[in-house]
C-alpha cells in the first residue's frame, strides 16, 4: 500500500541488523520511522496501545507488515515494557498524548501518558538493559510564549499548558537517567511535524490544525482559520526521522537535547500556499477562542543551529514539496485514514504479533 519516502535508504546502514524498539509505533512518526528502520535493514518492533482516539494505525503499515513485529501494549505497563526492552539496541521513546486542550481538559491522562510511560520505559531500561540508546521526542511547546525569535536550546523553558509540562518532565527524566544511571538517551524537541501516516480520523483538528487543514482542502470544505498571524515553523516527517536516526546512531548526542525546525510562516500564509499547492479552496477567518487564545504561543519558531553544527541535519524537504507529498498520499489513501474502517483494517492481514 504505502508507498511514501520514509521507506527510502541508501543500503544498509549503521541500523543493519540492530534491535529497534518503538514506542507510539503504529502513530504517525513511529510508523514512518518504522519505514525507514526496515529500508535499512533493522529489526524492528513496533509498541502502541491503539488506543482509539489517538493515532495508531495499522494501515501505516501495511506495506511492511510482513517485516516487523507489532506487541499492543501500553507503556504505562511496567510487566510488559520489562519484557520488550531487553536486548533491543535502539529505543525510539515516541508514545504520548499531543492534544493541548486535551492536556487542559484531563490533565491525569496526559500526565500518565507523556510522564508515567516515558518513565516506566526508561526505569525498565535501567534494571533490564543499560545499553540501549534511548531517543526521547519532546515538543517546541516546553519553551511557551517566545523571549527572543528563532528560539534556541538556551531559551528558558516555561509551559503554558500541561501538555507541555508532561512533555518538559519526560525530558527530565531521560537526562536524570543519563546523568545518575548511565542510561544513554538524547531528547529532541519536534515542532509541527507533518507528512503522510498522520491521523486524519478527527474532524475537529483538536490534536494539530495542519492535518485538519489537509483534510479539509481535500473534502473541498473551506479552511477554518483562528487567529491566523500566529508564525510556526514545519517539519516534513522525513527529515524529522532523519533527526531521529542522526541522534540515536552519534554517541556525541548521549544526554543531549536540540530542537528540529523548518520554514517558518505565517498562518495565514500557509492556508494561501496549501491551496495553492492543493489546486483550490476557501478560507474563512474567525477569532481564537478564548480556551485556545489562553495557551496559544502566538509567533514562535526554533533554531536548528545546534543539530546542525553537531549532527549533520538540516531540514531538506520545503512546505511546497512537503504539501504536495502529503497531499497525493492522502487522496490516493483517503479510505485508510479517514474513518479507518473495518474495511481498511481487513485488508492489512499478516502482521507478526509479538515480541
Amino acid at each position: 500500500m504505502v508507498d511514501g519516502r520514509a521507506g527510502e535508504s541508501n543500503g544498509r546502514g549503521h541500523f543493519a541488523g540492530k534491535r529497534c524498539l518503538i514506542t507510539g509505533g503504529l502513530g504517525f512518526i513511529g510508523s514512518n520511522l518504522a519505514h525507514r528502520l526496515v529500508a535499512e535493514g533493522a529489526r524492528v518492533l513496533l509498541v502502541d496501545s491503539l488506543i482509539p482516539a489517538y493515532g495508531g494505525n495499522l494501515c501505516n503499515i501495511a506495506d511492511i507488515r510482513d517485516k516487523v513485529h507489532v506487541n499492543i501494549s501500553d507503556v504505562r505497563d511496567p510487566h510488559a515494557m520489562q519484557y520488550l526492552v531487553r536486548g533491543q539496541d535502539y529505543i525510539f521513546n515516541l508514545a504520548g498524548q499531543i492534544g493541548h486542550l486535551e492536556s487542559m481538559e484531563d490533565p491525569q491522562t496526559d500526565l500518565q501518558i507523556n510522564t508515567q510511560g516515558p518513565l516506566t520505559v526508561l526505569e525498565a531500561c535501567r534494571r533490564f538493559n543499560r545499553d540501549a540508546k534511548v531517543l526521547y521526542a519532546s515538543t517546541r511547546q516546553v519553551y511557551g510564549r517566545p523571549q527572543r525569535l528563532p528560539v534556541d536550546e538556551s531559551h528558558p523553558v516555561a509551559p503554558i499548558d500541561n501538555n507541555a509540562v508532561s512533555n518538559l518532565a519526560g525530558e527530565y527524566y531521560h537526562r536524570l537517567y543519563f546523568a545518575v544511571h548511565g542510561v544513554r538517551t538524547v531528547c529532541l524537541r519536534l515542532t509541527n511535524t507533518y507528512g503522510p501516516r498522520q491521523m486524519m480520523k478527527d474532524t475537529q483538528g483538536r490534536y494539530a490544525f495542519i492535518y485538519y487543514w489537509i483534510r479539509r482542502v481535500i473534502d473541498g470544505q473551506p479552511l477554518q482559520i483562528m487567529g491566523g498571524h500566529q508564525v510556526r515553523d514545519f517539519t516534513y516527517v522525513d527529515d524529522c526521522v532523519q533527526a531521529m536516526l542522526l541522534a540515536a546512531a552519534e554517541p556525541q548526542a548521549d544526554g543531549e537535547v536540540y530542537n528540529l525546525g523548518g520554514q517558518a510562516m505565517s498562518l495565514l500564509s500557509l492556508a494561501d500556499l496549501l491551496i495553492d499547492v492543493a489546486g483550490g479552496g476557501t478560507t474563512e477567518c474567525t477569532e481564537l477562542p478564548a480556551e485556545r487564545r489562553a495557551i496559544d504561543p502566538g509567533k514562535v519558531y526554533l533554531s536548528y543551529e545546534k543539530i546542525r553544527r553537531e549532527l549533520g541535519w538540516e531540514p531538506r524537504v520545503g512546505l511546497p514539496e512537503g504539501l504536495a507529498s502529503t497531499i497525493e498520499f492522502y487522496r490516493r489513501y483517503r479510505d485508510f485514514y479517514w474513518n479507518e474502517s473495518d474495511v481498511a483494517r481487513q485488508q492489512i492481514g499478516g502482521l507478526q504479533v509479538g515480541a
